[in-house]
Formats: C-alpha cells, structure tokens, sequence
C-alpha cells in the first residue's frame, strides 16, 4: 500500500456539519470511509488556515485513493488535495535510476 496525505478545505456548510456530528464524529466517519476503500488511516488532524483538515492514509492503489479524492471532491463541500508521499527508501531507489533529461534551452 502507497501512503498518501489528503489536505481538505471545508466550505462554511462543511463546518457547520463538523459543528452538529463533532470532530471526533467525523473522524471516525472518515476512517471508517478509508476502510471501506481498502486503506487505514494513520493520521486526522484539524487545523487552522487555508487547510482544514489533514489526514494521513495508506491506500491500495492509485484507482482507489483518484475515486476517493473523487467522492469527496463531487460533495460541493469539501475540496481535497491528494499528495503522495515518499518514503527515505524510495527516495534511495530513485537516486540510483539514471534519466536522460535536457533542461530547456540547453
């Protein structure tokens, strides 16, 4: 499974849903909604800003978390924001490829 961080925007009738079923509501509405999908989450925290919510989620695969991000989106009330992360290892495999890549204008 891939891990994956969703950062949500909530619209003002978003909130005030959080605000009738409480966070800890929707939050077990949100794991239950990952698993669900196959995945488990790791990680919900609300915050203040630009973005309302994060969460941190190992999914099965890229069809599955795309129809997830879906879902959410196709509300009205929320936007999410699907950001996959890397694990060091990852990162270690990727230094030793070797890509053939031309910088514009070069």
């Amino acid at each position: 499974m891939a891990k994956y961080m969703l950062m949500a925007s909530l619209k003002p009738e978003a909130v005030q849903g959080i605000m009738k079923e409480g966070g800890v509501g929707r939050k077990n509405y949100i794991e239950n909604f990952i698993k669900e999908a196959g995945g488990t989450l790791e990680s919900f925290y609300y915050a203040f800003g630009e973005t309302d919510v994060f969460v941190v989620a190992d999914m099965p695969d890229v069809p599955t978390v795309t129809a997830f991000a879906m879902a959410v989106n196709s509300s009205g009330l929320v936007s999410v924001k699907t950001i996959p992360l890397i694990t060091p290892e990852e990162v270690d495999a990727a230094t030793k490829k070797r890509i053939k890549y031309r910088a514009p204008g070069k």
